[in-house]
């Protein structure tokens, strides 16, 4: 089982918190936290994330930003083993404007001639050894144009981006 990724665009304040750690703790430590926001402002992109930060970047984990911000990039702020029981990335405001340009201007057909299963599976991109070529069309292009959708209106609104690492399914 790998890791799955979501994502939650919010305001930089919340319930009068501006602490990005003390906003984690109040959003991501209910369970029902998805439910709990307009749909328009969560993404789950599942397993897809390191694949996406991998077709992104041309590189597994690192980038520069603004490209890597989109996937790996941000503070952690979960660094408490076991506080959220979920890893949690924050990404300022000004960091959502500048990647959420690059979305907007790199179409997705520029990033897929990256995609080669072999050359990910042996970057160690999880769950490339189990992709085919239709993979990119079916999962990999959705989930790129809600990124840009996601990014796109945080940066519209003045958001922040936080996103969530946990294990699949869970």
């Amino acid at each position: 089982m790998g890791l799955a990724m979501s994502y939650l665009r919010l305001p930089p304040s919340l319930e009068g918190e501006q602490d990005p750690a003390r906003i984690a703790r109040l959003v991501f430590g209910a369970r029902d936290w998805r439910r709990r926001h307009p749909a328009d402002r969560v993404l789950d992109v599942g397993g897809a994330w390191q694949a996406l930060h991998y077709l992104i970047t041309g590189d597994p984990w690192d980038g520069r930003p603004p490209e890597s911000d989109v996937v790996c990039g941000g503070r952690l702020l979960t660094e408490e083993e076991g506080v959220l029981g979920v890893d949690v990335i924050y990404l300022a405001p000004a960091r959502v404007e500048a990647a959420a340009g690059m979305l907007a201007e790199t179409p997705f057909d520029a990033l897929a001639e990256r995609f080669d299963p072999a050359a990910m599976a042996a970057a160690e991109v999880q769950d490339a050894d189990r992709m085919d070529a239709g993979v990119c069309e079916r999962v990999l292009r959705p989930a790129y144009d809600g990124l840009t959708r996601l990014f796109s209106s945080a940066a519209a609104d003045g958001q922040a981006v936080y996103k969530v690492m946990a294990p699949a399914g869970g």
